[in-house]
């Protein structure tokens, strides 16, 4: 009876992956085989290992390494810091609501503060080093989907680096190691699949931004997402968009595969 439960209750979710999940994918790898004019072929994954994709491949996988990498550096000591205050879980809540607004809202937010007239050139100009070119920039791009990413990196350490025993901690400090050897032998290494979720949560989706590449960066940054728009939109070449997702969709599949959580055997 309880065998049968389950497998009711496991419907619902199965049709739903079926349907949003597989069948979409299947429709994307479908329409890889078609070219503009829609006649079956494999020139699409030829056209994808010529220089102007592969190029496009590697800006895409080091825009995200780099977003990941400024992500994790900022995240983990403020997660840390959380854990040591009185009122964490408010502090927490304060850092997570961002990103309930709108992505489209903070880009043009951003557009505003980045701007010839906005307040970073505003407070440039007051500390004397004048109007500076900030929107449009690498740096623009990377600042704002370091900003938009934040909240995601910081959960899943948060609760890793929340669940450690502090018990463990006391005992390496009673041995006499020293805060680093504590870092990075006892709390890194327990926290490590907050770390490995967190990065996941926040490369995967870096890979393909398109809409900050537009508003932000004024497509001086092109990513394969920015690819699969324009092929999509503007070219209306579906075949070669749909090669480009089938290429994505594999690479996120092997990233969530290499930092996914393994099963330590007990020795």
């Amino acid at each position: 009876m309880k065998t049968r439960s389950r497998n009711i209750y496991l419907i619902p979710y199965v049709i739903w992956i079926a349907l949003f999940v597989v069948t979409p994918i299947l429709l994307v790898l479908y329409y890889s085989f078609f070219d503009i004019d829609g006649q079956f072929t494999f020139e699409n994954y030829k056209k994808f290992f010529t220089p102007v994709y592969l190029k496009m491949t590697f800006s895409s996988f080091w825009y995200a390494f780099l977003i990941t990498v400024i992500t994790l550096f900022i995240s983990y000591p403020t997660a840390y810091l959380l854990t040591k205050t009185k009122h964490k879980q408010l502090w927490l809540l304060l850092i997570i609501i961002p990103s309930w607004i709108n992505l489209l809202l903070k880009a043009y937010a951003f557009i505003g503060i980045f701007g010839t007239y906005g307040a970073a050139n505003s407070f440039l100009g007051i500390i004397g080093i004048g109007s500076k070119q900030i929107l449009f920039t690498d740096f623009s791009f990377i600042f704002v989907s370091v900003y938009i990413f934040l909240p995601f990196m910081i959960l899943p350490i948060f609760n890793a680096l929340d669940e450690l025993n502090p018990s463990l901690v006391d005992a390496s400090n009673d041995l006499g190691a020293s805060r680093w050897t504590t870092f990075q032998r006892v709390i890194f290494p327990l926290t490590l699949d907050g770390v490995k979720s967190g990065c996941q949560i926040v490369f995967i989706p870096a890979l393909s931004l398109f809409m900050l590449t537009r508003l932000i960066s004024g497509n001086r940054v092109i990513t394969l997402g920015t690819a699969i728009e324009q092929h999509f939109l503007v070219t209306q070449d579906w075949g070669m968009g749909a090669t480009i997702a089938v290429f994505l969709i594999i690479a996120m599949v092997l990233i969530m595969v290499l930092t996914g959580k393994r099963k330590r055997g007990i020795l």
